[in-house]
């Protein structure tokens, strides 16, 4: 079977169908616990989110884009000791290796968190987002969209936990007002012409849910059960949606979260993305869960060189230190890895 033949199997779940009555939500509970059971992977339609207001973002990305490159360098992130801002291509690591793309980091707008020392140290991540004065929709589109997606992910996290037979409002005090959602405008610009087709490396995300926005070039490619990574053909209207490992750790390793990669595309063909990361509080904690199928659950995977943490702001604060060395370097010298991969933080 050809590679996209056989993901274009990637399920197809219609959040929509809870409202549409008890039926249409048992059928629709089957297919998303198959879908993060099985997958880790599935395309979510139903979810509300307009096109005026996909719209609104997209064409604020492109026109950032635009640009000029001073203008873009002017929100360099290496000047955020929040990891906020522009990554110029090839600035981002992923296991080392260089991912060719640039973007533009944003989270919740939030006045700068400098901990204090008997605070955490993840809570540098907390604070102001650069935004290019010349493009005020941008700000505008960009945060709008947090908090339209933060509704949708809270949305699809209860329905997906009441899927697995868990109550579904477990985890709402660990989000809430005070959530880290974290938004990513990406534009992967064609082949570096190095023979190095790495628009970001294969990795699995560290949150709960992931939920992206491609356009209709394609390149995600997600690594199923046959140990092959495989195209995720673009679906219009619908968001990717992948499982994070809190999701994996939360339930023992029966909820999945699955590698996946972009390809960039070839020659001076340019992509754009626009992934969002539903997360918790710096602070959480994450809970077991509580589950039927508990007794099922097969274990997380483990990786020494990926070490997991109860605490998500721990585990948000090492991929960080890991993706972008150089803003690391600058304002986080004290809290570089460890050569066995864990950063300097107390527990």
């Amino acid at each position: 079977m050809t590679s996209s033949s056989y993901s274009s199997q990637l399920p197809i779940v219609d959040l929509s169908a809870a409202d549409r009555g008890p039926q249409a939500r048992r059928l629709l509970h089957a297919q998303l616990h198959s879908a993060a059971h099985d997958v880790g992977f599935f395309q979510l339609v139903g979810h509300g989110v307009t096109e005026a207001e996909t719209r609104a973002l997209t064409s604020a990305m492109r026109a950032f884009f635009a640009l000029p490159e001073a203008d873009r360098l002017a929100l360099d992130n290496i000047n955020s000791p929040h990891f906020r801002g522009y990554t110029r291509i090839g600035d981002e690591r992923t296991q080392g290796a260089r991912d060719w793309r640039d973007q533009l980091d944003i989270g919740a707008e939030r006045p700068a968190h400098a901990p204090a020392p008997w605070e955490a140290p993840y809570w540098w991540l907390e604070g102001p987002n650069q935004w290019p004065e010349a493009l005020p929709e941008l700000r505008t589109a960009a945060l709008h969209w947090i908090d339209r997606l933060s509704g949708v992910a809270a949305r699809l996290l209860h329905e997906l936990l009441a899927s697995i037979g868990a109550p579904e409002d477990f985890y709402d005090d660990i989000f809430g007002p005070h959530a880290h959602p974290q938004l990513k405008l990406v534009r992967y610009p064609g082949s570096s012409g190095e023979g190095d087709d790495q628009g970001v490396g294969a990795h699995k995300d560290y949150g709960f849910l992931t939920l992206l926005l491609q356009d209709q070039v394609g390149g995600l490619q997600v690594q199923r059960e046959d140990g092959n990574f495989h195209d995720v053909p673009p679906l219009p209207g619908a968001f990717v949606v992948n499982l994070g490992e809190l999701l994996e750790v939360a339930t023992n390793g029966y909820l999945l979260a699955t590698n996946h990669r972009v390809v960039s595309p070839p020659g001076a063909t340019e992509r754009f993305s626009v992934p969002f990361f539903y997360n918790p509080r710096l602070d959480a904690r994450i809970a077991p869960l509580d589950f039927p199928h508990a007794s099922t659950a097969p274990g997380i995977t483990t990786d020494p060189s990926n070490p997991l943490f109860a605490e998500y702001g721990r585990n948000a604060l090492k991929g960080k230190l890991r993706a972008h060395p150089s803003v690391a370097a600058r304002h986080h010298a004290e809290l570089l890895l460890h050569p066995e991969g864990q950063p300097a933080m107390s527990a």
